[in-house]
């Protein structure tokens, strides 16, 4: 079968290329979230079907129940939706099949370089800050706290990349609403969840009391500590004061780490760049691309100003890993993975397809939606708002809802299929959120997701 599918690769890739077509062609009318049921179980055949009866099986059998999260309706989580210059990118990087890890004779090194250039300039970074491109804010968060533990173990005479932990005390983190992907990055690096030490936020808010934080880092008495600072709560887009939280880390000399899945893009617009002032003096930031950035999945990065540190706590050595005389980096010493794909080119393509003003125009866009919807929230006698809508999250509650009725009322939601909303509990309160994150989505859509939510009330 390999032989006659490398004969028929061409006609493979068309007939694939024209299904993926017609299933964007289609996001705006597909169900944004399908029914859920079980799948047949596939049997390993001993002969092998060839890719095209695989395919066939495949969408006969499976593509029917997958979400419509590429469309514009999808407001789950914080779900982007790629765009034509990321897909075109993305097919090509497989078809490719490059590892972005050592020189070995391609540019795709180089070409994540650049791309992290460009994204220094879409967010206005300093160009002290290096990093690379990772899987998402998980691992982009597993690296820059690395990164940090490597500093902290440092300063107490201890190359924990090389020595360990073992014999150290608990190292400090304080943070005032940390995400779950922090919390797992933790537990990964051997600190634990319980790592963190809570500051208290200011009323009324999800963001952290810069006088506690203080206060803290006082308490401390000038021992080294992480600060992890949020650029955009996941309930209701709220931010810490990046720019007093960095003037106190100086002062106490902490390291400030800012996990800004998405909230590192309200960089992007003048209207909303207020949201990350001073983020530039952080030491370390944690974003996602195929969120905002809208590639697709598995894309995050990570940068810090610290690269020789964060070459340590990465380094690979072996024989056959010798650079010789290559002057590009080799980022397989920045990041957790050795064999690493070339995400970079949807990255690269997207970056220079769209400019700033493309990405501006994305973000104010959603942003514009998601204050629409919150402005609809707060006049329905249904609904109302359990926060208010900062960026491009909205957070709600059925006005009389119980967690069993919230409950009901997104199972009727997925089940209508026009629009696809995720629970959450906020201030005590069984909660929904509305994340908008998607190029594709209009004024339009935020109409028929009007129409499904009063319809789906019944």
């Amino acid at each position: 079968m390999l032989a006659l599918d490398g004969q028929q690769q061409a006609m493979i890739l068309e007939q694939a290329a024209q299904h993926a077509i017609a299933f964007l062609e289609a996001a705006g009318e597909r169900p944004a979230a399908a029914a859920q049921r079980p799948l047949p179980m596939a049997a390993l055949p001993e002969s092998g079907l060839g890719a095209q009866a695989s395919l066939e099986r495949f969408y006969a059998t499976i593509e029917p129940y997958l979400s419509g999260s590429s469309g514009p309706r999808y407001l789950g989580f914080v779900t982007g939706g790629s765009t034509p210059a990321a897909i075109a990118a993305d097919w090509l990087t497989s078809a490719y099949d490059q590892n972005a890890a050592l020189i070995g004779g391609s540019a795709a090194c180089a070409v994540e370089l650049q791309a992290l250039a460009l994204l220094r300039s879409l967010f206005d970074l300093p160009t002290s800050f290096e990093g690379a491109l990772v899987t998402g804010a998980t691992m982009a968060n597993f690296t820059g706290l690395a990164v940090a533990r490597q500093w902290w173990g440092e300063r107490r005479g201890i190359n924990i990349a090389e020595a360990g932990l073992a014999g150290l005390p608990a190292l400090p983190v304080l943070s005032a609403t940390p995400h779950v992907s922090a919390l797992k990055a933790l537990s990964m690096l051997g600190l634990g969840r319980r790592a963190i030490e809570p500051v208290p936020t200011l009323p009324g808010r999800e963001a952290m009391d810069m006088a506690a934080l203080e206060r803290q880092l006082q308490a401390h008495q000038g021992a080294p500590v992480v600060v992890l600072a949020s650029a955009c709560t996941v309930n209701t887009a709220d931010f810490d004061d990046l720019e007093a939280a960095a003037a106190l880390c100086r002062q106490h000399g902490a390291w400030l780490h800012v996990d800004a899945a998405f909230g590192l893009f309200a960089a992007c617009s003048p209207e909303y760049s207020h949201w990350v002032k001073g983020i530039g003096q952080a030491d370390s930031i944690a974003a996602d691309g195929h969120k905002w950035l809208n590639v697709p999945y598995d894309c995050g990065f990570v940068f810090t100003r610290h690269l020789a540190l964060h070459e340590r706590t990465f380094q690979t050595s072996a024989s056959y890993l010798d650079p010789g005389a290559n002057t590009v980096p080799e980022l397989l010493h920045r990041t957790p993975e050795n064999s690493r794909r070339f995400r970079a080119l949807p990255v690269w393509v997207a970056l220079l397809a769209y400019g700033r003003e493309g990405y501006c125009e994305i973000v104010e866009s959603n942003c514009g939606a998601a204050a629409a919807l919150g402005e609809w929230i707060s006049t329905s006698s249904e609904f109302e708002l359990l926060a208010p809508v900062r960026l491009n999250i909205v957070c709600f509650a059925l006005t009389e809802g119980t967690a069993e009725g919230t409950k009901a009322f997104l199972k009727q939601l997925e089940t209508d299929g026009r629009v696809y909303l995720t629970p959450t509990t906020y201030a005590g309160r069984p909660g929904i959120r509305a994340a908008f994150s998607n190029w594709r989505t209009t004024l339009e859509d935020l109409a028929v997701i009007q129409a499904a939510m009063r319809d789906c009330l019944s």
